[in-house]
C-alpha cells in the first residue's frame, strides 16, 4: 500500500457478485466518503456500495 493510500483510510467499495469488490474511491474523512457515497447512489441506484475503514499498512 502506498503512502498516499495510507493517508486515506476510508474507502467506498462496490460490491460485486461472487464476493468480489472494487474500491471506487478513498477519502481521508468519513463524512467526505459518506457524501461521495450519496452521490454515487443517486447516479447508480442499482449498484451496492459500502463504506469501510481500511487501516492496512
Amino acid at each position: 500500500m502506498t503512502y498516499r493510500d495510507r493517508l486515506s483510510p476510508w474507502c467506498i467499495v462496490r460490491l460485486l457478485p461472487k464476493m468480489q469488490r472494487i474500491v471506487v474511491c478513498r477519502c481521508r474523512k468519513r463524512n467526505h466518503a459518506f457524501d461521495h457515497l450519496q452521490a454515487l447512489k443517486r447516479l447508480n441506484a442499482e449498484a451496492n456500495y459500502e463504506i469501510i475503514f481500511d487501516p492496512s499498512d
